[in-house]
């Protein structure tokens, strides 16, 4: 199977299901789905930071400051957190990922529900090389530096800044 074949439950804008279609099916109609983002950080608290493969379905070759992905049908925001974290990162046994906050992404082409995560993760990393073709850490300031100079993915870029605004207020709600 690939994974345009995913199975993905297809939700409203309350995030109640309402159906399913492939993966595939839900990138060419924009149908809305669910997706986790997981800010990965290692024991000296630096960002895991990579560049998607040139391959994949949304948002090839660009950069990300989060791994996660989309949310299987019937599968919770929580599983699919360690999951898509445990898959990209290529560890396994991580902590399970610290709930942060959700927010409906919407732009043009896109629209899905998003759950937050962090996690702290101190194994070394082999991430997986289907869907990371460069990763690296870098400091908060080292990121906020390539902001403006990579091209990065669109929802992780408005899920960044919904996450330092959040930290900024710390009210415990990013929407």
């Amino acid at each position: 199977m690939t994974p345009a074949d995913e199975i993905l439950d297809i939700v409203d804008e309350n995030d109640e299901v309402v159906g399913q279609a492939t993966r595939g099916e839900a990138t060419a109609r924009g149908l809305r789905h669910r997706c986790v983002f997981i800010e990965a950080r290692d024991a000296g608290g630096r960002i895991f930071v990579h560049r998607r493969t040139a391959d994949k379905l949304v948002f090839p070759s660009h950069y990300d400051m989060f791994v996660g992905g989309v949310v299987g049908a019937g599968e919770s925001y929580d599983d699919a957190a360690l999951r898509e974290a445990e898959e990209e990162l290529g560890v396994s046994g991580l902590p399970r990922p610290e709930p942060l906050f959700t927010f409906l992404y919407t732009s043009a082409e896109h629209s899905w529900w998003s759950y937050v995560y962090r996690v702290r993760c101190e194994l070394p990393v082999r991430p997986q090389a289907e869907e990371i073709a460069w990763h690296t850490f870098l400091t908060d300031a080292e990121l906020e530096r390539r902001l403006g100079d990579w091209t990065w993915v669109p929802d992780g870029l408005e899920t960044y800044h919904r996450l330092r605004a959040m930290r900024a207020g710390e009210t415990g709600s990013a929407t």
